[in-house]
C-alpha cells in the first residue's frame, strides 16, 4: 500500500548511470468508457521514442516496452489512476492501481518521478469513521478515497425500553438505570476497541456517526489524547452503506483540509515577514533545499517551474545556462523543478504540503514557500 515511508525510500535512490521511466495514467473508466487511456499510453510512448535522446532511450526500451505491455494486456480492472515505476537495470518495479485520478505523464529520469505520488497522499489522508449506537458500532478506514470496514461491535444484550404503564410503570426508572449500565458497558468496550486500533494504525484524523445522543455519550468515555483527533460528527443510521458514510464525511473532511492549510500558509508567510526561518519564492525555496534546510514545504497544486541541471555534478538552478558554473559541462533544460525540489525535500525527512484550497495568498507571493529548520 503506497505510504510516506515507501515515498522516503523511493526519493531516496541515487542515480548510478541507470535510467526510470515513471508512468502515469489516467484509466478512470467513467472519464474513459472505451479505453482512451490506451491511445493516450500510445500518444506517449510514440512522444518519448522521438523526443528522447538515443543512448537514453536505448537504456529504457525494455522498460517502455514493459510498460506497455502491462497496460494493454492486463487482465485485471483498474480503478481511477495508474502509476508504474520501472528500471529493468536495476531490476526495480512498482505499481499502484489507485482509487484517485491522475495527470497522464511519462517521465524518463535518473531516479523515480515521484511527485504525483506526494500530492495523492498529502490531499487524500488516512482517516477513521466510527458508526456508535447504544447497542452497535462499526469501524471504517479511508485511504486515497477508498473506504474499509474493519470491524465492527454489537452487544445484543442491550435490553431495549418497554411501554409505559401497567405493573412495569412502578420500575421504569429502574429499569431505565438497567439500560443506562448495558450501554456503558456496550459502549466502554466499543472505546476498549477503538483505542487498541489507534495504537497500531497511523490516524490523524477520526470522525463519528450516530444518533446525538449515543455520539455524545461516547465521547464522554473518549480519552483527551482521541478526542483530540476528532474533527466532526455527523448523524448517521447504522445500516448505511460505505459509500453513503463516505459521502457523509466528505465535507467534513474539506473543511479540514482547508483549516489545516491556512494555518500553514499563515505560520509560512508571517515567518517569511519577519525573517523567522521561512522563505518564499523559487530562487530561495531552491537554495534551501540544496542546503537540507526544509522542514515542511509548501507549494500551490499543479505549479510547475522550469530551470537549468547540469548532467555531471548535479547544480540546479531556476536560471536558464548553457554551461555549470561549477564544471563548465553543459547544462540541461527541465521543466519539473518543483518535482525535483520536493524529492529533495522528502529525502532529507521534510513534510510536503500541497495547497489545494488556501491557495490565492501563496499565489501572489510565487506560489511557493519553506519553512525551515533552522
Amino acid at each position: 500500500m503506497l505510504s510516506r515511508e515507501e515515498l522516503k525510500e523511493l526519493s531516496e535512490i541515487k542515480p548510478d548511470g541507470g535510467y526510470y521511466v515513471s508512468l502515469y495514467l489516467n484509466v478512470n473508466p467513467v472519464t474513459n468508457p472505451r479505453g482512451e487511456y490506451l491511445l493516450h499510453l500510445k500518444n506517449m510512448l510514440k512522444e518519448a521514442s522521438e523526443s528522447t535522446d538515443r543512448a537514453i532511450y536505448k537504456k529504457v526500451k525494455d522498460d517502455l516496452e514493459k510498460i506497455n505491455s502491462y497496460v494493454t494486456s492486463n487482465k485485471r480492472e483498474f480503478k481511477k489512476g495508474l502509476a508504474l515505476l520501472s528500471c529493468e537495470q536495476a531490476g526495480f518495479w512498482r505499481e499502484y492501481n489507485l482509487s484517485v485520478p491522475v495527470k497522464n505523464s511519462l517521465v524518463i529520469d535518473e531516479t523515480p518521478f515521484i511527485k504525483p505520488l506526494l500530492d495523492i497522499l498529502d490531499n487524500n489522508p488516512r482517516y477513521l469513521i466510527l458508526l456508535v449506537e447504544k447497542e452497535k458500532a462499526r469501524l471504517f478506514v479511508v485511504h486515497l478515497g477508498e473506504i474499509v470496514e474493519y470491524g465492527e461491535v454489537e452487544t445484543p444484550d442491550v435490553p431495549g425500553k418497554h411501554k409505559k404503564g401497567g405493573w412495569f410503570a412502578l420500575a421504569e426508572t429502574h429499569y431505565q438505570r438497567h439500560i443506562d449500565y448495558h450501554v456503558g458497558l456496550h459502549l466502554k468496550e466499543v472505546v476498549k476497541r477503538l483505542e487498541a486500533f489507534l495504537s497500531r494504525e497511523e490516524i490523524g484524523l477520526i470522525f463519528i456517526g450516530g444518533s446525538e445522543e449515543a455520539v455524545a455519550m461516547f465521547k464522554e468515555m473518549l480519552p483527551e489524547t482521541v478526542k483530540a483527533r476528532i474533527k466532526g460528527q455527523f448523524g448517521a443510521e447504522m445500516f448505511l452503506r460505505p459509500d453513503e458514510i463516505l459521502q457523509r464525511v466528505e465535507p467534513l473532511l474539506a473543511g479540514c483540509e482547508a483549516e489545516e492549510e491556512r494555518r500553514i500558509v499563515d505560520e509560512l508567510i508571517t515567518r517569511a515577514m519577519k525573517g523567522d526561518s521561512a522563505v518564499l519564492g523559487l530562487e530561495d525555496v531552491l537554495n534551501a533545499a540544496v542546503e537540507g534546510k526544509i522542514n515542511t514545504l509548501v507549494y500551490v497544486e499543479d505549479f510547475r517551474a522550469t530551470g537549468s541541471r547540469c548532467r555531471e555534478c548535479g547544480f540546479l538552478t531556476t536560471q536558464s545556462l548553457q554551461d555549470c558554473p561549477y564544471c563548465s559541462s553543459a547544462m540541461e533544460q527541465i521543466d519539473y523543478m518543483v518535482d525535483l525540489i520536493s524529492q529533495m525535500a522528502v529525502e532529507k525527512g521534510a513534510r510536503v504540503e500541497v495547497l489545494a484550497h488556501e491557495t490565492d495568498r501563496l499565489k501572489e507571493r510565487g506560489n511557493i514557500g519553506a519553512i525551515l529548520r533552522f
